[in-house]
């Protein structure tokens, strides 16, 4: 037991000792990884943002189906169980003749104007919801086959140009965060690379004494790990900063339009995420760059 302590307190100092002793390359593999987690994480935020946004049009962007006038009354409600049964249908709400009525006078302050009109010119109709507003056009489709309905209304507009714009954000971030991680493996291999590279020697003699490959690798697998973590953990942190920033400056200048998601709903998954990158990162790079110096 006390070996492999001993023997971990040296894999742990060598790794400390071969981070200091290439301190430029060092900040460079840090810096990178801030980099990349920072632009990575900022991607997803977006993300989260514009689908719950999208999510609260969800709520809001209703289909109204209007009943054909000679369809009776009883007939015009038992429809909810025909509009439930569509594809995409979160659920249905009847309105009568009367509620339409007092909906459309609710509009106006000036309600004497409209005295005149008999609440019978309105038609009963649905307030249909949608789980998912991307598929919107596919439902009203799909009720204009509902041969009791008259006419379908929806404001699609909006709704749509949200989804869009999810979609150009998803491809993007994904591009960028693919090319970016490229670039990470790549100064966090080259980083090792040169510590490896200064070493060649020893770890030929190690080799050529019987020293097992593990227990070459281990301090440089120590330090990718370090330099990952350490990296990972200030961009966390420093996004959770620029976040909090953001949110206070939209809050403000948007003056309760609406809000950013809190960071905290996405803070634990986005902890282990950014712990994950670091630590695959900073393993990944070390174990990629040895084993070239291992087939001594």
């Amino acid at each position: 037991m006390k070996v492999n302590r001993n023997r971990t307190f040296y894999y742990i100092k060598e790794g400390v000792i071969s981070i200091f002793n290439h301190s430029l390359m060092s900040f460079a593999s840090i810096c990178i990884i801030i980099a990349f987690l920072i632009i990575m994480g900022s991607f997803i935020l977006l993300v989260v943002n514009i689908n719950a946004i999208i999510g609260e049009l969800e709520s809001d962007n209703v289909i109204l189906a209007f009943i054909h006038e000679n369809v009776s009354d009883s007939d015009a409600r038992a429809l909810e169980n025909t509009i439930r049964t569509i594809p995409n249908v979160a659920g249905a709400r009847f309105i009568t003749r009367q509620e339409a009525y007092e909906q459309f006078i609710g509009r106006y302050d000036e309600e004497d104007r409209f005295e005149d009109i008999d609440y019978t010119v309105f038609r009963h109709r649905y307030a249909i919801y949608v789980d998912d507003v991307a598929l919107i056009g596919d439902t009203q489709q799909a009720l204009r086959h509902v041969p009791e309905f008259a006419r379908i209304n929806t404001n699609m507009a909006v709704a749509s140009a949200f989804v869009t714009v999810r979609t150009v954000v998803g491809w993007i971030s994904a591009v960028i965060i693919a090319v970016l991680l490229v670039i990470s493996l790549f100064i966090m291999s080259n980083t090792i690379k040169l510590a490896t590279f200064e070493r060649r020697e020893e770890i030929a003699i190690m080799k050529m004494v019987g020293a097992t490959n593990s227990f070459i690798r281990w301090p440089f697998i120590f330090e990718g790990f370090l330099l990952g973590v350490t990296g990972s953990m200030i961009a966390y942190f420093s996004l959770w900063g620029l976040y909090g920033l953001a949110a206070g400056s939209v809050m403000e200048f948007e003056a309760g339009f609406f809000q950013l998601v809190l960071f905290s709903n996405v803070s634990v998954p986005l902890f282990i995420l950014f712990a994950g990158i670091g630590f695959g990162v900073g393993v990944g790079g070390s174990g990629f760059a040895l084993n070239r110096y291992l087939k001594v």
